[in-house]
């Protein structure tokens, strides 16, 4: 496994994904998935110069952050967060990903407040309504952004979403352009407080170059850096 090789990879589809669709690929973020690979192969992506990272699982992540804490690194929650969980990550990270309910935007922000501490967010969109996933409906999204202004702590920085998967990329296509079509409503919608919509977080190992073709800023990729994932962390509740 070579992380710095595969970066390169990675760089470079970027690169002509974004030139291909007419965007400058300096508008792109590429996030490493490193959740249940180890510190030390973190380590290595950041000294190629990766700074931002995603994690899915608390105690993983923490552990991480502890062991890495000397390295200025952007950590990006992407996973589901319980709010009961929500006191172990909220000053550690850079961004929340999944901001998937009422409840937890409630939770996380009178944490905040209580902290006087302020935190980016985007707001999980179900693009594909399936029971399995997390997030808010395609229809329900205009009335959770209204309610968004009373969370003063919560800095809402766009949207996000994981669509179903197909093996072959092009399918997922029409989900993307469903989030897109959501983010390009409320682009640039900023009210001087907490709403300033900006990101797009959408794309992973097997169809972020679709992704960025369709607008996103942030790509989310972990086996195409660290390699196959051998095991799955279980929460404690």
């Amino acid at each position: 496994m070579n992380i710095r090789e595969n970066i390169k990879k990675i760089e470079n589809d970027i690169n002509e994904a974004a030139v291909k669709s007419g965007r400058d690929p300096e508008e792109i973020t590429l996030i490493a998935v490193s959740k249940t690979f180890p510190s030390n192969m973190v380590e290595q992506a950041y000294n190629v110069g990766i700074e931002n990272f995603g994690e899915n699982y608390v105690q993983d992540f923490l552990s991480k952050f502890d062991n890495l804490k000397d390295k200025p690194i952007k950590w990006h929650f992407i996973g589901h967060l319980q709010t009961n969980k929500i006191k172990y990550v909220f000053d550690k990270i850079y961004m929340l990903h999944t901001l998937d309910s009422l409840k937890l935007a409630e939770k996380l922000n009178k944490r905040l407040e209580k902290e006087g501490k302020r935190l980016k967010v985007l707001i999980q969109v179900n693009i594909g309504n399936e029971i399995t996933k997390y997030g808010i409906k395609e229809d329900k999204v205009d009335d959770f952004f209204e309610k968004m202004d009373d969370f003063k702590n919560l800095i809402v920085k766009g949207f996000m979403t994981i669509p179903p998967f197909f093996e072959e990329s092009e399918k997922v296509r029409p989900y993307f352009v469903k989030l897109r079509k959501i983010y390009e409503k409320f682009f640039k919608y900023n009210n001087g407080k907490n709403l300033d919509i900006e990101h797009l977080s959408m794309g992973m190992t097997n169809d972020f170059k679709v992704a960025i073709e369709e607008g996103a800023t942030y790509i989310r990729i972990g086996t195409a850096i660290f390699g196959e994932r051998k095991y799955k962390i279980k929460e404690k509740s």
